[in-house]
């Protein structure tokens, strides 16, 4: 499989170290509020600006009219018209959770993911501290999947799954860009994240980890509701009874959104997935769009 390796410049220390000095919860929390306003005024004029910026397509969505959502969180994580993302029809495919693009892609090696040029993480911190679990995904498959601004934020099924348990794993709120990924160890195991686990038929236990980011900590499941805020605190976990069919979910079915966007890990166990040959530094993805193929 190819990789492209983006080198460190001195531009992405500039853009990131000052991010160490930011107050990341409190930013974020201030950003929840005003992303929930609901004056006319105030929502529409943010609205307006954010689909003009990131030139959203808005012929996508359910409502195409971006003024009519009650506040800019309503817009931001607004559903799309079913014919949208019509999805792979292959029986074995793995397919993409959201649109965005890929970070990066490719195995688990001696228990840490690739992060970018020269900086990796640990599988057993970002799965939380689990040893057991860390050591049965050694050597597995992982993909980092990046949501820009602009991108649809509510985050589907790669596969058919049952929901095992979710973590809350508290943390910092980086920016999750490109020049952050060069410059900030340990960024995806730093940052706060919700950590699922699934098991599925076909490919044994999975993971779908939501990362927040700086302005983006806002995290939710349908299962649960808002996970974050609040931020901070402990690690929290909530174990499901994965045979209850109100924990189990479709492939491509909506499994969680962010309240504003982030990132998606995709973790498998060894010899279960196999990536398609194209995926690559920045490939751009779409939800339901083959990723690549469950190994049976």
């Amino acid at each position: 499989m190819t990789k492209k390796h983006h080198g460190t410049h001195l531009i992405d220390y500039v853009k990131a170290w000052p991010q160490f000095l930011l107050p990341h919860h409190w930013l974020c929390n201030t950003m929840h509020y005003i992303t929930r306003i609901r004056t006319p005024i105030i929502k529409n004029t943010l609205i307006s600006w954010f689909a003009k910026q990131y030139g959203v397509d808005m012929s996508e969505a359910s409502h195409s009219d971006a003024t009519a959502y009650e506040h800019f969180n309503a817009f931001f994580t607004r559903s799309l018209k079913p014919e949208a993302r019509p999805a792979c029809e292959q029986v074995n495919a793995l397919l993409s959770p959201v649109d965005g693009a890929v970070s990066q892609v490719g195995v688990i090696e001696q228990g840490r993911i690739f992060q970018a040029k020269g900086r990796s993480y640990s599988l057993l911190e970002l799965i939380g501290g689990d040893q057991q679990l860390a050591r049965e995904f050694d050597n597995g498959s992982f993909i980092t999947l990046y949501l820009s601004p602009k991108d649809y934020h509510r985050i589907h099924m790669p596969l058919n799954g049952n929901l095992k348990h979710m973590l809350h794993v508290p943390g910092r709120l980086f920016s999750v860009s490109a020049a952050t990924t060069r410059v900030v160890n340990r960024l995806f195991a730093r940052n706060e994240r919700v950590v699922n686990l699934f098991e599925s038929a076909s490919v044994g236990d999975f993971y779908v980890i939501l990362v927040g980011a700086l302005f983006v900590g806002s995290m939710e499941t349908v299962w649960h509701g808002p996970v974050t805020p609040p931020h901070g605190g402990f690690l929290k976990r909530w174990d499901y009874d994965s045979t209850d069919a109100a924990f189990s979910f479709n492939k491509g079915q909506e499994m969680g959104r962010f309240n504003m966007g982030s990132t998606v890990i995709l973790v498998f166990k060894p010899g279960t997935v196999h990536w398609s040959g194209e995926l690559t530094v920045d490939t751009p993805v779409k939800i339901g769009q083959k990723l690549g193929e469950m190994v049976s």
